[in-house]
């Protein structure tokens, strides 16, 4: 699930958990990943930014205050921070000096977008994850040749008749497996969002 419970922050204080470490990273890791990259970073400089980030996570977990702020707001921060200390690196040394504090005025000197600009980047990024792991989910749910039907319509945008003729189904059962697992989707986005507000 990509919404983050506060029992899932709670327990990643727990650094044996490894199971929820697991879930934290397969959760997040994409959406920190598809955000550097857009930045402008190189796919070695975009997982470095994962890796660094998910360890500031794991140190500083335990300070996270739900009441200061979403979990969503804090997380992009911290990635914004370490995309910005990609940047530094590559930077001549003597710009490298620059006082820490100067992390999002140099982060958007450099990749030319402003703090609005990587916040909406941000946003799309993590609904374009909600659908993913709603769909996930729903996967799990769901017969397998409902669930291809539905990925064909929806995910794929193919029409019933081409659904119908592929998958060898006629046309009532394209549109009923469609309705039903559409159905699914939206009440698993729904339940995501609704987490994380």
């Amino acid at each position: 699930m990509l919404a983050t419970r506060l029992s899932l922050i709670e327990r990643l204080t727990d650094w044996k958990d490894h199971a929820k470490w697991q879930e934290f990273f397969d959760l997040y890791w994409r959406l920190i990943y598809n955000v550097a990259r857009k930045a402008g970073l190189t796919d070695a400089e975009a997982q470095e930014v994962v890796q660094e980030t998910v360890i500031t996570v794991a140190k500083n977990v335990g300070k996270y205050d739900p009441a200061a702020g979403s979990f969503k707001g804090w997380l992009l921060n911290t990635t914004r921070w370490r995309i910005g200390d990609q940047f530094r690196k590559r930077a001549p040394e003597d710009q490298r000096r620059n006082d820490a504090s100067d992390r999002t005025a140099e982060i958007e000197r450099v990749v030319g977008i402003d703090g609005r600009e990587l916040e909406a980047e941000w946003d799309r990024e993590w609904q374009r994850n909600i659908f993913q792991a709603a769909l996930e989910r729903v996967k799990q749910r769901v017969s397998a040749r409902q669930f291809q039907i539905f990925e064909c319509c929806v995910v794929k945008h193919w029409s019933v008749a081409r659904v119908a003729e592929t998958l060898r189904v006629n046309a009532a059962q394209v549109y009923l497996a469609k309705h039903r697992v559409s159905a699914l989707m939206k009440k698993e986005v729904a339940e995501l969002a609704k987490r994380e507000r």
